[in-house]
C-alpha cells in the first residue's frame, strides 16, 4: 500500500489596498470623497505618490509629474502624505492577516501574500479566507481592500486586478494556463516596460508567445530573468510566501526644484541623502554593504551607480565618500539632473526581524 500523499495545492492570497493613501485621506477627510485627490507635492517639480480612483478616471496615476497630473485634471486636489497614518493603517491590517496564517509576506505598506493552505482558522476555501479578510480590513479601518486567489503567486498577483476595486477573483489551476496565455506580457508582473518592449522585438506580445519560447533562448536574451519567464508562461511559479521577507535596500532620494549641472552642486545634495539613509539603518539595527547613486536627468532617464564593499558600511562619511565617487562617474552630465537617490543594499544586521516589517516607499519620500 502506497501511504505517500499527493502534495496539497498551495493557496495563496494577494491582498491589495485600493489606491490605500489617497483612500486614507479621503477616510479621514469627508470633504475629500468623491473628488479627484493626488497624495503628493503641488509644486511644479512634485511627483503624485498615489491617486484617487475619481483621479484615475482622468489618467492621473501614480509616479506622474505633478504638472502633468493637474493639466489632466484641473481639479485635481493635492494632499500632502502622512506616512506615519499610513504605516498605523498598516499595522493594523498586518494583524488582521495574523489571525488566519504566520505565512505573510510584506511587499509594501498596502500589499501582501498569504499563504492560507496550512491556516489558523482551519478554514478548507482559500476564495471565503480572502472575503473574510477583506471584510474585517472594511470594518476596522474602513477602507477597501482587493484580493487575488491563486496556486502560486504569480497568479494570486494578476488576480487581485482583475475585480479591482473592493473585489477579488481566483485562478484555478484548470484556467490558469489559458489565462496565461492570453495575457499581454506588457501585464506580467515582473515585466516592466523596458523588458516588455524587448519582448515584443523578439515577437512576444502574448504569454502564448512566450511559451513557444525555449529556455534556452529566454536565459540568452533575458539572462537569469529566464526560468522565471519560461515558469510563468506555463502558469507555474514555484516561490515560496516567506515570512521573514527582509527589504532589500533602503534608500533617500530628492526632486531639485532647478536641474543641477554642475558636479559640486550635485555632490551637495548627496549628504542629506546619506543622512536620511543612514539615520533609518541605525534605527532598525541595520546595515549594507552596497551603496547605489541614483541620477535622474531633465529627459526623465536614468542612470545608475554601484560599488559593494567587503564589509557593511560603518556610518554616514563611509556612505557620502562612496555615494560622491560613484556620481563623480557619471560627470560630465549627459543632461541636466532632475533627482538624485541615495540606497544601501545587501542588508546586514544583528536583529535582522524588525526591518521585515518595514517594506515601504524608501523613507517615505
Amino acid at each position: 500500500m502506497n501511504d505517500i500523499s499527493p502534495t496539497p495545492i498551495r493557496k495563496i492570497v494577494h491582498v491589495d489596498m485600493d489606491a490605500f493613501y489617497a483612500s486614507v485621506e479621503q477616510r479621514d477627510n469627508p470633504d475629500l470623497r468623491g473628488k479627484p485627490i493626488a497624495v503628493g507635492g503641488s509644486a511644479a517639480r512634485g511627483v503624485v505618490a498615489a491617486a484617487s480612483y475619481e483621479a484615475r478616471a482622468y489618467g492621473v496615476h501614480s509616479a506622474m509629474p505633478s504638472v502633468t497630473a493637474k493639466r489632466k485634471c484641473p481639479d485635481l486636489i493635492f494632499v500632502p502624505p502622512r506616512f506615519d497614518v499610513y504605516k498605523a493603517v498598516s499595522q493594523q491590517i498586518r494583524e488582521i492577516f495574523a489571525e488566519y496564517t504566520p505565512m505573510i509576506e510584506p511587499l509594501s505598506l498596502d500589499e501582501a501574500y498569504l499563504d492560507v493552505t496550512e491556516n489558523l482558522k482551519g478554514m478548507d476555501i482559500a476564495t471565503e479566507i480572502a472575503l473574510e479578510i477583506r471584510a474585517k480590513i472594511k470594518a476596522v479601518t474602513g477602507l477597501n481592500a482587493s484580493a487575488g486567489i491563486s496556486y502560486n503567486k504569480f497568479l494570486a498577483k494578476m488576480a487581485s486586478d482583475l475585480n479591482k476595486p473592493n473585489g477579488q477573483a481566483v485562478i484555478t489551476p484548470k484556467n490558469g494556463p489559458a489565462f496565461v496565455e492570453a495575457l499581454p506580457v506588457k501585464k506580467f508582473h515582473g515585466v516592466g516596460p523596458a523588458t516588455a518592449e524587448r519582448m515584443r522585438k523578439y515577437g512576444i506580445e502574448t504569454g502564448l508567445d512566450l511559451k513557444e519560447k525555449t529556455l534556452e533562448f529566454l536565459v540568452e536574451h533575458f539572462g537569469k530573468s529566464g526560468p522565471y519567464f519560461y515558469g510563468i508562461a506555463r502558469g507555474i511559479d514555484e516561490r515560496q510566501v516567506k515570512p521573514n521577507r527582509i527589504r532589500k535596500s533602503v534608500g533617500a532620494e530628492d526632486t531639485f526644484v532647478e536641474d543641477i549641472n554642475d558636479l559640486d552642486l550635485a555632490t551637495a545634495e548627496l549628504k542629506p541623502l546619506a543622512e536620511k539613509v543612514w539615520r533609518y539603518c541605525e534605527a532598525q539595527g541595520i546595515s549594507g554593504k552596497t551603496v547605489t547613486v541614483k541620477i535622474k536627468y531633465s529627459d526623465f532617464t536614468l542612470a545608475t551607480r554601484s560599488r559593494t564593499g567587503s564589509a557593511a558600511f560603518a556610518g554616514i562619511p563611509e556612505i557620502l565618500a562612496a555615494a560622491s565617487d560613484l556620481l563623480a562617474t557619471v560627470y560630465p552630465f549627459k543632461r541636466p539632473v532632475r533627482l538624485l537617490g541615495v540606497a544601501l543594499s545587501t542588508l546586514t544586521a544583528s536583529e535582522i526581524s524588525d526591518a521585515q516589517s518595514q517594506s515601504q516607499l524608501d523613507l517615505g519620500l
